[in-house]
């Protein structure tokens, strides 16, 4: 049976994708809805397309050239695809083909005119909107002028934007066909756009409505400034009147002129308020039926509206899911963490069945929900004055949101409880030993999981997980731990505080935590200067290293070459201590050093080339002596103020409380981190058996399913391919998303403000988190198996977790996007004396890799220079 190449729109629908396209699949769909108006008309199906082009084999080499170009070589890819859209624009149609169509125009009206508009089967999906990437036509008249623009609208399947788009989001130019929307052409009095939440701040509750008069390609193409209207639960509650100089309107032999607005026009609401509520009224019923906020193309004709297209909303940040329709306020963990990347479903799992809090899930990020603590004063005030000291920019979201009116209620003060009955645990000493019993229990602890862990496999080996979580709650949990780390925080806090009072310094607490005692995440950074002084004296090794590339199997050959032996040694020592690190290694998919050592690579190369014999032990005693001086400096400026014995007293003893605790801020995370390695191990062998079975195609695989799904995959044997590729998808779309500090239930992300005036115009304001002033060249790097440092260069990144801290024996000064006061880039930048600023919203964008910067880390600003 010969295949149909034109389907009336009526017979399209959201599950047919593959024939119509997407476009053509919402309007199919939307032609459905009650009391949605859509213009009639039909769609030539991805079939028809594929025919032509199957009998054009020059076609599948020029793509074929076009997937092996390099896309950073713009040149490239846009020769190429104007070669490709020449070829398939040029294409005899099928008779068969040019048949269905002049019989489908016989039925919509020979001679009317039509708007023809390209649908691929990559466009107007929940994952990737494409709008704008391909054509679409207007006004089209006649039976030869349709099939014309139906063969431009599959050559615009190639446009060099179409085709860079897809590159964005991992699409194969192979995999997309184009179906063509044929729709009778209405002429409408106004025009625009209406998204169902807010585009820019993502709440869900106001709708958004753009509007100007004629045709709506005026407001696409940016001809006009529209009228804009935010409503809100049936009511206006902002509106802008634009100066519409010009419209687009129909010519009466087809296609589109630009013509001027009359004057006693121009500044005339498109719309009456009246409309505006009509049209909000069936976008809801639009959103409702798609189950998801929409951007939908309207026109008004004759005071009814007629929707030409509509399709999801793809850059808002997903809402966690919750029970109830109360008022939420999540507080990203992500930037706690220094992890904002978009983690996979078991990372997102195994994070939550490990943490201490309730955790929600949404755009591949986590979440903490605080509303309860933001509605009793005092209570809000604990939270505020944490997170503030924190990260200021997410003090500064929550109090957005507290401004909005009636969002979060104030609710009365808890009534203190009665103190425990043993007391609670006794205040912590400061006493070396009391750390070092820490670290012993949590050595002791993770000994324990790697030795019962062996002897558990299938369904045992989750049912034996599931009471090791507990266990890692225990010891992640452990009061005595606890009371060290915020006996390191709190004493930085007293530290910064007083002396900046008594003795007008400000920071002051940077330089007396200088090579501070037991910081597993500095004593990273220096064993990896160790392992470059093993290397350093042999050439060959150093030759082989640095043409390893991204060869995993590397250390096997690195032991056949003079030296090699010993620089083998030297970094399977190293990975023993530390290779269950690695960058976003909250989330158990991302491969560990263990597993990807290469990623060490140019770090030791640079280590190698930038540093002499011995450096590691130099650096920590160099820092130590540094804050020693400071110790003396300060305790005699002291003695000198009034009532300055009492004040050095105090001081001296922060300091000593300081120095004892400040560095096992960094264990608990180390902890946490070899446990995840030791799970993953466990969890990949059974992944293995999985693919040994058929079960899986490849390992990687059960990362996009959660703990309980994975579960039961060994325990059935069966495993849901449809899941796991509609989790890919997601995945790649949620990491295009960059993730808010705060976000509400209503959808609206808050990502804070600086409210300072003593940054200098044009620098970029950001936290400071460790002091001293830094000028040098600018590496913005995203990936530390990427970084090549010179000396005195200054990293600009997006976030630094543990894994970032080797990069820093190397490099002048730090820069991020995201990060606090306690975060894991901040502690080790003070560590190592290095000027800091962190938060700096859009550094990797702003700041020019090679450029020169000055980072004024006790100021928190960055300046750009020539």
């Amino acid at each position: 049976m010969r295949k149909r190449y034109v389907w009336d729109l009526d017979e399209a629908g959201g599950s047919r994708i593959a024939a119509v396209g997407g476009k053509g699949a919402h309007l199919g769909a939307l032609s459905r809805i009650e009391d949605v108006r859509v213009p009639g008309g039909f769609c030539v199906t991805t079939d028809a397309f594929r025919h032509v082009v199957a009998g054009a084999p020059e076609v599948d080499e020029q793509l074929g050239r076009l997937t092996r170009a390099d896309p950073d070589d713009r040149e490239a890819v846009r020769a190429l695809s104007a070669e490709v859209r020449r070829t398939v624009e040029g294409l005899p149609l099928p008779d068969e083909l040019v048949a269905e169509v002049t019989g489908a125009l016989a039925r919509y009206g020979e001679d009317a005119a039509y708007a023809v508009r390209s649908s691929a089967t990559a466009e107007d999906l929940p994952t990737a909107s494409f709008a704008g990437q391909q054509d679409t036509y207007l006004n089209v008249v006649g039976t030869e002028a349709v099939l014309r623009h139906i063969s431009r609208c599959w050559a615009s399947l190639f446009t060099e934007r179409a085709v860079t788009y897809r590159r964005r989001g991992g699409i194969d130019d192979r995999t997309v066909h184009m179906a063509v929307v044929v729709q009778r052409m209405v002429f409408p009095q106004a025009s625009g756009i209406l998204f169902t939440a807010d585009p820019v701040t993502g709440n869900r509750r106001n709708a958004t409505v753009d509007a100007g008069f004629g045709l709506g390609e005026a407001l696409v193409s940016g001809l006009v400034n529209p009228d804009v209207f935010t409503v809100r639960e049936g009511e206006i509650i902002g509106r802008s009147i634009a100066a519409k100089e010009r419209a687009i309107e129909a010519l009466e032999g087809g296609g589109t002129r630009e013509v001027p607005v009359e004057a006693r026009r121009r500044e005339q609401p498109a719309l009456t308020d009246e409309q505006v509520l009509r049209l909000v009224r069936l976008g809801r019923r639009i959103e409702e039926h798609f189950g998801r906020p929409q951007d939908i193309e309207w026109c008004l004709v004759d005071d009814g509206f007629r929707i030409v297209q509509s399709r999801p909303i793809t850059t808002l940040f997903p809402v966690p899911e919750v029970a109830d329709d109360e008022n939420h306020v999540y507080v990203s963990v992500g930037h706690q963490q220094m992890m904002t990347d978009a983690m996979k479903s078991l990372g997102l799992s195994m994070w939550r069945l490990t943490a201490m809090a309730p955790m929600l899930e949404a755009g591949g990020r986590l979440f903490v929900d605080v509303t309860s603590r933001l509605g009793p004063p005092s209570v809000r005030a604990g939270l505020l004055d944490m997170m503030g000291k924190g990260d200021p920019l997410v003090r500064d979201a929550l109090e957005t949101v507290l401004g909005h009116p009636g969002f979060v209620p104030t609710l009365p003060d808890p009534v203190p409880a009665a103190p425990p009955a043993a007391g609670g645990p006794a205040p912590i000493a400061t006493d070396p030993a009391v750390v070092r019993a820490l670290i012993a229990r949590s050595e002791a602890s993770v000994a324990a999981l790697e030795r019962d862990i062996r002897t558990h496999s299938g369904p045992m080996l989750f049912d034996f997980l599931v009471t090791a979580f507990e266990e890692h709650k225990r010891v992640l949990g452990d009061p005595r731990s606890m009371q060290a780390i915020m006996a390191g925080m709190e004493s930085t806090w007293w530290l910064n505080d007083k002396l900046l009072e008594w003795l007008g310094e400000k920071n002051a607490a940077d330089t007396l935590t200088l090579s501070a005692p037991d910081n597993v995440t500095s004593e990273m950074g220096l064993a990896l200067l160790d392992v470059a002084d093993v290397i350093r004296p042999h050439p060959e090794a150093v030759a082989y290293l640095r043409d390893a590339g991204g060869d995993e199997g590397f250390l096997d050959g690195l032991a056949k070459v003079a030296g090699g032996a010993e620089a083998r040694e030297a970094i399977e020592a190293y990975l023993d201590r530390y290779g269950m690190r690695c960058v976003g290694e909250i989330d158990i998919t991302r491969p560990r050093w263990s597993e990807r050592p290469t990623a060490l690579v140019p770090v030791i190369l640079d280590n190698v080339r930038l540093f002499g014999p011995r450096a590691a032990g130099r650096r920590f005693e160099e820092g130590r002596q540094k804050a020693l001086a400071k110790e003396r400096d300060v305790l005699t400026r002291l003695r000198a103020l009034p009532d300055g014995d009492r004040k050095a007293e105090e001081t001296k003893e922060m300091i000593d409380r300081v120095r004892t605790f400040v560095g096992y801020r960094e264990y608990p995370k180390y902890g946490i981190i070899h446990r995840y390695s030791v799970y993953k191990q466990a969890l990949v062998r059974e992944a293995d058996r999985l693919v040994d079975a058929g079960v899986l195609a490849r390992r990687e695989d059960v990362f996009h399913l959660t703990f309980e799904e994975f579960r039961d995959a060994v325990r059935t044997n069966t495993v849901d391919e449809e899941l796991i590729r509609r989790r890919k998808e997601e995945f790649r779309a949620f990491s295009a998303l960059t993730p808010p500090r705060v976000l509400t239930s209503d959808g609206e992300a808050v990502n804070g403000a600086y409210r300072r005036d003593d940054v200098p115009e044009g620098a970029l304001t950001g936290l400071p988190v460790s002091g001293g002033t830094v000028e040098g060249r600018a590496r913005v790097i995203l990936d530390v198996a990427e970084a090549e440092l010179e000396a005195g260069d200054i990293l600009v990144t997006t976030f630094t977790d543990p894994s970032w801290s080797p990069l820093f024996v190397g490099i002048a000064g730090l820069v991020t996007e995201v990060g606090g006061l306690m975060t894991h880039g901040a502690v080790i930048a003070r560590e190592y004396g290095l000027p800091a600023v962190v938060g700096v919203a859009g550094a990797t964008r702003l700041i020019r890799d090679g450029q020169r910067i000055r980072v004024h880390g006790t100021d928190g600003y960055v300046e750009l220079l020539s």
